[in-house]
């Protein structure tokens, strides 16, 4: 499991990630394909619709504005699937960017956690983890097998390169 940045707390009280102005928002969590179907097969999850480009089908904000994500409880802004989130999430408020052909660990400057603590000794520590984590050859290849997970995100921070492996053909 990936160690958290942003602790429990501050997330429940922000009201900013896992709602979305469009219902094909960039920002939608984006799944593996392993994560397919461990979500569908979960008998203790709700139901869940996802599009073709891999990613959960977001449903209207009982607010009226916008959308969130299906996963999403809005009364006490806890994730329903928290204990099988997809690695995107996990991942939360970094995010796997595709910018000028590179492939980039990137960091969600909207995120009010991030903007308070971007140039602390704290958040250097996790990003040297978070790279470690996210270069090691498991996770490089499973970015390589599962393309949908880079997006091209704005408003981010570029952090790190990622070196994904290149094709033996």
């Amino acid at each position: 499991m990936i160690r958290q940045f942003v602790p429990q707390e501050a997330c429940l009280k922000c009201q900013g990630c896992c709602r979305f102005k469009e219902e094909d928002s960039v920002w939608l969590p984006c799944l593996l394909d392993g994560e397919i179907q461990e979500l569908l097969d979960k008998k203790d999850i709700p139901a869940l619709s996802i599009t073709l480009g891999k990613k959960i089908q977001p449903i209207p904000n009982p607010d009226g504005e916008g959308f969130i994500c299906a996963c999403l409880n809005p009364q006490d802004n806890k994730c329903r699937i928290y204990d099988f989130r997809p690695l995107e999430c996990r991942l939360y408020p970094f995010l796997i960017s595709l910018r000028k052909g590179k492939v980039l660990l990137t960091v969600d400057l909207n995120c009010p956690y991030v903007t308070e603590r971007i140039d602390t000794p704290e958040m250097r520590e996790y990003i040297a983890y978070i790279s470690s984590y996210l270069n090691s050859s498991k996770q490089l290849k499973s970015l390589k097998d599962n393309p949908q997970i880079i997006q091209a995100y704005e408003e981010v921070r570029e952090v790190i390169e990622l070196r994904l492996p290149r094709d033996t053909k």
